[in-house]
Order: structure tokens, then sequence, then C-alpha cells
């Protein structure tokens, strides 16, 4: 049709175009939010850790995809894989790929405990809502138990187990016989397990989009020994948390913890193909699966594509391969130590928590200030939804780092950067968050000097 853009037009977008194309055909409200603390910046390379914007302005990603960028923007090991793919057939139903069972026997390898079966889809959503299927055929019960504040994606089924109202209140009634608990809390943990219709516990190992929130030690090792008392599987999530972001290829390694099910997707490809694997322990698949009448049941049309398996293929490989746990495991104990002298010295610092390179910084919303006072808990309310937004903003703007809040918990800022990041880039991360606190004395006041002048006119009342 006359008047369609061609892919060379579209690469010339400017950032003004792209943000009315975003506004006229995408979504107008996020057009909005990003524009408000300039965040619609229009960037054109990207290297490991660095982006370019279009003029040649060099950024640090510390946002890393939440999670998929673990070996960086466009690493070379996955793209050579790519080209290696290009030309067999990607989408073949009518046959067995043999890169599916490749990736499937490398993953059955590196996973903690029996897990042997992978089913692969194209994101983490779709690979929970799979858990969530394989639970209830192999259990022959419907009730799952999640935990309040959990993330586990906006898919139907995935956003009936996921813990924070705003995300599911517009779209109730979700999926039935859906039972929240308070997470790391094992007594209310067993009070709902104790009823014995349970199919599957899910839960993350680490709280991502909940602030990043590490439960105490014993925690998960404690689930895992109720699901066994009361005949419930365990789904353990790990989409953000695995392939060595946390110091662990996974994370529940920290704990030596076997799930029956786990999540997988984000890094699974390289941070270039989408990537969701669902994997199971052989008696639970085959229970579920097993049959030819039942090997069908759940399916994905791209699921297993040869791209998306080659990409997986050589970023799982890469990371075992370079230890990039171990890496992450090392750079993460230097960098949490470091924000635990900076909360000491910034009272707008709350709390500083994370393991690995999977880090989160808490900050005070301004509840009880005196501006908060004047403007009858205006200030409080917003700095509940603004405040780690802001301080990412003036991370992006003043010092060009790439960051941003956690979904669950806005007051957090999250530092997720590639594993490959290397200690000066770390601590030039580092240095620049001292320098936005100790600029503004590490008070509420520097949410108001970040802002836009319509944001600040909604804290002060005017």
């Amino acid at each position: 049709m006359d008047g369609m853009i061609t892919l060379e037009e579209a690469l010339g977008y400017d950032r003004k175009l792209t943000r009315e194309g975003y506004r006229e055909y995408v979504n107008p409200g996020l057009a909005s939010m990003m524009a408000l603390l300039d965040f619609d910046k229009r960037f054109v390379k990207a290297e490991g850790v660095v982006v370019w914007d279009d003029r040649g302005n060099e950024y640090l990603d510390f946002l890393g995809g939440y999670g998929a960028l673990n070996l960086g923007h466009n690493p070379t090991v996955v793209m050579e894989a790519l080209r290696k793919v290009f030309g067999v057939p990607n989408i073949l139903q009518a046959s067995l790929n043999p890169l599916a069972a490749a990736l499937a026997d490398n993953l059955a390898r590196i996973t903690p405990g029996n897990l042997r079966y992978s089913f692969f889809c194209n994101s983490g959503t779709e690979a929970v809502e799979a858990a969530l299927k394989l639970a209830r055929i192999c259990s022959g019960k419907s009730r799952i138990i999640y935990c309040r504040n959990s993330f586990h994606g906006k898919s139907f089924g995935s956003l009936s187990v996921t813990g924070r109202e705003k995300y599911r209140t517009p779209f109730a009634p979700t999926l039935p016989d859906c039972c929240a608990v308070e997470y790391d809390n094992l007594e209310e943990m067993e009070k709902a397990l104790s009823k014995g219709d349970t199919a599957a516990v899910i839960l993350e190992p680490i709280q991502g989009e909940g602030g990043i929130v590490v439960p105490r030690a014993g925690y998960l090792k404690g689930v895992r020994k109720l699901c066994d008392k009361y005949k419930a599987l365990l789904i353990v999530d790990e989409i953000q948390t695995g392939f060595g972001r946390t110091g662990k290829l996974f994370d529940c390694q920290h704990e030596d913890v076997e799930p029956d099910i786990m999540c997988l997707a984000k890094s699974l490809g390289g941070g270039m193909m989408p990537i969701g694997a669902c994997m199971a322990a052989s008696k639970v698949y085959r229970k579920a699966y097993g049959s030819m009448d039942k090997c069908l049941l759940h399916t994905s049309t791209f699921g297993g594509n040869s791209l998306a398996m080659a990409a997986g293929l050589a970023a799982v490989g890469y990371i075992v391969e370079n230890r990039l746990d171990k890496r992450a495991a090392e750079l993460g104990e230097y960098a949490l130590k470091r924000l635990q002298d900076i909360k000491k010295k910034y009272p707008l610092v709350r709390d500083v928590r994370g393991r690995g390179l999977l880090l989160g910084i808490e900050f005070r919303s301004g509840e009880g200030s005196l501006l908060d006072r004047m403007t009858g808990g205006t200030v409080s309310r917003l700095g509940r939804e603004y405040i780690g937004a802001l301080v990412a903003g003036e991370l992006l703007n003043k010092y060009r780092i790439i960051t941003a809040y956690t979904l669950n918990n806005p007051n957090v800022i999250r530092l997720e950067p590639p594993l490959i990041v290397s200690r000066e880039q770390l601590d030039y991360m580092l240095d620049s968050l001292e320098k936005v606190l100790e600029a503004n004395k590490g008070t509420i006041g520097m949410a108001i000097s970040g802002v836009t002048s319509s944001l600040a006119s909604k804290i002060m009342g005017r």
C-alpha cells in the first residue's frame, strides 16, 4: 500500500518521530511517562555494557534488560551462532529440531537436581503459564500458592500468581484457586499447605520486581521440605535470577534446593532472541505429557525455533565456560559493601540489598518530613511512586547511566548490569550515585530538583 514505512525509513526515525509513533500507534501513556523524565533518548548502537545515542554520547547500561543481558549487548558469540544457522529451517513442526534436543540436554546437565525435560517457549510469562498447567495436570489438584509482592508475569495465568494488586485488580477475577501467602514466612506457608489440596507452590528465590527482596537463609530449603511433607510441587521462578546473575548458575543452588519445576527465560537467549523454558523433573513431566495421547497438550508455534535454540546454545555455553557466575559473586560482594557504606552516609537511602549482580537501593519517600506535612502527605504519596524514577533520571541525564525502578516497589532502583561489567564501570556507577546523593544532601529535596516543573508542581501542591 502507498505510504507504508520501510525498514530503512524506520531506522532513520529521530526521537520526535519515534515519540509520535508511540503516541499514535503503540502506547501513548508510556510515551508521556518516558518523555517526562527525558528517558526516551534515541539510542543507535550498543556493545557490551555501553550504548550510544544519536548524538554520539556513551551510556553505561546498569539495567541490563531486566536480567536479559547477562552477556551484554550484541555478544559476538551469540551473533556468530545466529549466522551459522541462517538458511536452515527455522520453524518446521513436521520434524524434530536437533538444536532443541541439544539445548535441552545442556540445560539438564547444569540445572539442579533431577530437572530433565524442557518445554521451550518465547518468554518468561509463557514459561510460568506452562509451569502452572504442568503442576495441575501432574498433581490432579488445582490450588496454587504464591507469595505477596511477587512478580511472575502479566499474561492471565502468571498474573493470577503475581502479588501486586495494581496489575491484578483491573483484570479481576483472575484464575480461581490461587492463594497468596507472605514471602519469607514458613509458618504461613505451612498453614496454607496443610490443607493438602495444593498442586504447587511458585516463588522467586529473590523477589526481583518486588524490590530485590532476599529471604532469610533457610527459607527456600524450608519451603522445599514443606512441599515434600504436604505432597505439593515446588516451582522455582529463576527467570531473572538464573544463569549466573546472583553468584551461582541458579539462585536456588545457594541453599542446594532442587525444584520439581523451574522457569527460565531472559538471558537464556543471550540478549538476542526471545526464549523461555519450563523445565521439569522426569517423574513430573512423564506423568503429565509422557504418552503419545498427551504429548501435544501444551505446545508453541515459535517455541524451539532454530534461531532461538542456536542463541541459547551459545549463551549458556559462554556463561558456563567463562564462569560468569563466579564473576558476578565477586563483583556483587564488592558493590554491596560500597553500597552499605553509602547508606551510612545519606539518609535518603533506606536500605541496600541483593546478591551477586542483582542489587537494589531503596529510597525513603519523604513520609513525615516538613514538606510532606505542608502538602498533606502529597510528597510521600508521590515519592512512593516516583522517587526511584527520579534518582534514575538524575543518573541518566547527568551521568549517562541507565537504571530503572522495580515494578512492585518504585522506591527501589536496581543495579543489574551485564555480568561482563568491569570493576571500573562498576566504580563509575557507584561514584555517580554518591555524587547525586551528595549534591542534594541525601534528602527528599533531590526529588524536586530532578523532576520536570509539572511534577514538581504536583509535589508542592500548587
